[in-house]
């Protein structure tokens, strides 16, 4: 019998996935203690270790958005809807990178409402904020500012960064219809925006859908990335 009509290859792929994003989860925790010891003796590769933190954490979080996404296709990832303090998800999200911020003399700014809890799935959503915090990292120049309020009836989370915006292209796919295509395959930024959607549609709640929205001229006349979940 023919091998492929014995195995499913998207089962094997996102076995395999799974399995890298562990070995990818270990690999960052190693930099980062490297690059942190290299720093504190003065080493001059620290600024080196650093990038190869940061690019390990970016590889990391594209095969969680593969595995996800897999997952969704596959109706296996059911939502788990808990309540989240949103300081400690967006402190969280801070240390994850806080070797790339420090190594590149980033200012992180975050800004949340004192108390400020909401119900949501909180592995997808830091999963969705963590790409977009680190893409803003690549494309910033010094400063970033993460905030968190409650707008109406949402909890609205906003990423500014102080780079030169989001393309018009990009823009455009964010505010189109929640559907792959082509246009997904030509860039990482085009995945992980559907990713981004498809994790704010499926927070629902009394009728409403989440939504993302991107804009350029925000508060630090860069790019400005918003989750609203209801």
């Amino acid at each position: 019998m023919p091998l492929h009509n014995q195995l499913d290859f998207s089962t094997v792929l996102a076995t395999a996935v799974h399995d890298m994003k562990n070995s990818l989860c270990m690999l960052t925790q190693s930099t980062e203690a490297i690059a942190l010891r290299s720093k504190q003796l003065g080493r001059e590769d620290s600024e080196e270790l650093s990038r190869l933190h940061y690019e390990v954490s970016r590889l990391n979080g594209s095969l969680m958005q593969l595995l996800a996404l897999y997952r969704f296709e596959k109706e296996q990832m059911p939502m788990t809807i808990e309540e989240c303090y949103i300081e400690d998800l967006l402190n969280d999200i801070y240390y994850k990178n806080k070797t790339f911020i420090e190594q590149a003399n980033m200012s992180v700014q975050i800004e949340v409402e004192e108390g400020l809890s909401w119900y949501l799935d909180g592995v997808l959503v830091d999963y969705l904020l963590n790409d977009i915090v680190v893409n803003a990292l690549r494309y910033s120049k010094k400063q970033i500012k993460i905030s968190a309020k409650q707008a109406d009836s949402y909890l609205c989370i906003q990423i500014d960064d102080d780079g030169d915006g989001f393309p018009q292209e990009i823009i455009d796919l964010a505010h189109a219809e929640l559907a792959p295509s082509l246009d997904f395959l030509n860039n990482r930024s085009g995945l992980g925006l559907f990713f981004a959607k498809l994790i704010a549609k499926a927070h629902i709640n009394s009728g409403k859908e989440g939504r993302i929205e991107l804009n350029n001229g925000g508060l630090l006349e860069g790019s400005r990335f918003s989750l609203y979940l209801p």
